[in-house]
């Protein structure tokens, strides 16, 4: 059981960066294929990033690419969505999910955080 709790959103304007963070709990943190997800506002959730147990495989969505950076901190339990170059379309809820023992955009997710919201000013 992994409990998933997401902080550092916010409101910035079009071009501004924000880190998110997520800090989860147990102690098998890094047998977790860890995951960041957002839902916009009358759209689907859609997926964003993705690391693999140590953080060195990463997967992206297209439209993120070259602007996001996930990292993890098995130490910490944390994982962390750098976010540049931010875009009003980037305004959604982000979510931070936990797949056991698997990684990568396809993996079933079985934990998930609440949320934070991500405003983007245009």
């Amino acid at each position: 059981q992994v409990h998933l709790v997401e902080s550092g959103g916010g409101l910035v304007q079009a071009g501004g960066s924000l880190r998110l963070s997520c800090a989860a709990s147990g102690r098998t943190f890094s047998s977790y294929g860890m995951g960041w997800f957002r839902q916009a506002p009358g759209k689907e959730r859609e997926f964003v990033s993705a690391l693999s147990f140590t953080g060195a495989r990463t997967y992206y969505a297209d439209s993120v690419k070259g602007r996001f950076t996930m990292s993890r901190d098995n130490a910490k339990n944390t994982v962390y969505l750098q976010m540049n170059s931010l875009k009003s379309e980037d305004t959604a809820v982000y979510y931070c999910a936990a797949a056991p023992n698997h990684y990568g955009p396809l993996v079933a997710y079985d934990y998930w955080g609440q949320g934070t919201q991500v405003t983007v000013s245009s």
